[in-house]
């Protein structure tokens, strides 16, 4: 763990009304990011050019049709798939109306022609579905159409053991539930509530699928996106909750020079240490490697694969509860308060010669007033 190796460099601060979760933060387009807060406040992060400078920009959107009694659990968000065009924002929140909780989706599409990618517009419409179990994660994944083509959906999870499927019905600008398992074989007959999963379309038509649940059960699929039939499945037991599983490609060189690329997964749990799983289409679930100290620094929340030094080389980082080491902070603010007492003491000494000069000085004057003023014998 090279955690000393990246100091994290302030670019702005934004406060929250209110704390958010794992479920909370999405990519909507390709320049914003949405952070969802749990007492019903949705922001936007961009970035934007003013006076030839970039800077970062926050301003929260107002979503239709979140009560404000509403906290929401979780966001998503995907561009639709050509030749179709815009943004959609999905959004699941429950509503306490004080003798009960009713969870709802709200997903959020303009088909106004010029207004298909307005934050704003795409905001104020709004698709209101009431759920029949507790949402956990939203996710999209894109999915072939029978005619050809491709379109993008959306998978919600929830405490009833199910992944639920929404779909759009274009001729009635809206999105319907259908049956999971027709398009995702692999996501039926779950051992638990699943609380993250990830989908990666590969080579030759397939896709790898995998669901991390509650039980701690990892489950594993590969799948042809043609004949939606599951071709190989692997499932690996974990002590505790999974929080986060994220397939993810690495390039590399075979023996003859042919660079090649192999699909990893790395999954994260609640108490254990983080494990990466090297190329899961050929080994599954067998080849193990354990992130050393990744369960010193309470539960992972959050992880991503990204090459953050730019050294052509890709590294993990992982989001936990527990907070940075202090260390570097401490000695930041002794190294300053030395500086500051010995900036005082500079100051006092060279207020202590002033005054001992100015003291100096008006002596021989009170004497010599002194003389002016006593009386003659």
């Amino acid at each position: 763990m090279l955690r000393e190796s990246y100091p994290f460099v302030e670019d702005s601060f934004s406060r929250f009304p209110s704390q958010s979760n794992i479920y909370g933060l999405c990519q909507a387009g390709e320049q914003e990011l949405l952070a969802a807060t749990l007492k019903g406040k949705v922001v936007c992060f961009r970035y934007q050019e003013l006076q030839q400078k970039i800077r970062p920009v926050a301003k929260e959107v107002q979503f239709t049709y979140i009560p404000v009694d509403a906290e929401i659990v979780s966001i998503d968000a995907f561009i639709k798939s050509p030749p179709k065009r815009g943004l959609v924002v999905g959004i699941t929140f429950i509503k306490d109306s004080g003798d009960k909780a009713t969870p709802f989706l709200n997903i959020y599409c303009d088909y106004e022609p010029g207004s298909e990618f307005n934050l704003e517009s795409i905001a104020q419409s709004c698709l209101n579905l009431e759920l029949q179990f507790t949402p956990f994660q939203l996710y999209h994944t894109e999915v072939q159409c029978a005619e050809g083509g491709s379109e993008t959906v959306f998978l919600l999870s929830g405490h009833d053991q199910r992944i639920h499927l929404y779909k759009e019905n274009a001729s009635l600008h809206q999105f319907e539930e259908q049956p999971v398992e027709r398009l995702f074989p692999e996501l039926q007959q779950l051992p638990s509530n699943v609380l993250w999963m990830d989908i990666l379309s590969i080579a030759g038509g397939r896709r790898l699928s995998v669901f991390g649940c509650q039980n701690g059960c990892v489950g594993l699929a590969v799948v042809s996106q043609t004949e939606l039939e599951v071709l190989q499945s692997w499932r690996v037991q974990f002590d505790s909750p999974i929080s986060t599983v994220l397939l993810f490609p690495l390039s590399f060189q075979t023996e003859a020079g042919v660079e090649m690329e192999s699909y990893n997964l790395l999954v994260t749990s609640t108490i254990e240490m983080a494990v990466v799983y090297r190329d899961v289409q050929k080994h599954g679930l067998s080849q193990a490697t354990c992130l050393l100290e990744s369960d010193q620094w309470d539960a992972v929340v959050c992880a991503l694969v990204i090459d953050l030094d730019f050294d052509g080389q890709k590294e993990v980082l992982l989001g936990t509860y527990g907070q940075h080491s202090l260390t570097s902070t401490a000695d930041l603010v002794l190294e300053r308060l030395t500086q500051r007492v010995s900036a005082l003491m500079a100051s006092s000494e060279v207020e202590s010669a002033r005054a001992q000069h100015t003291e100096d000085n008006e002596a021989p004057a009170q004497k010599l007033e002194c003389i002016m003023q006593t009386p003659s014998d």
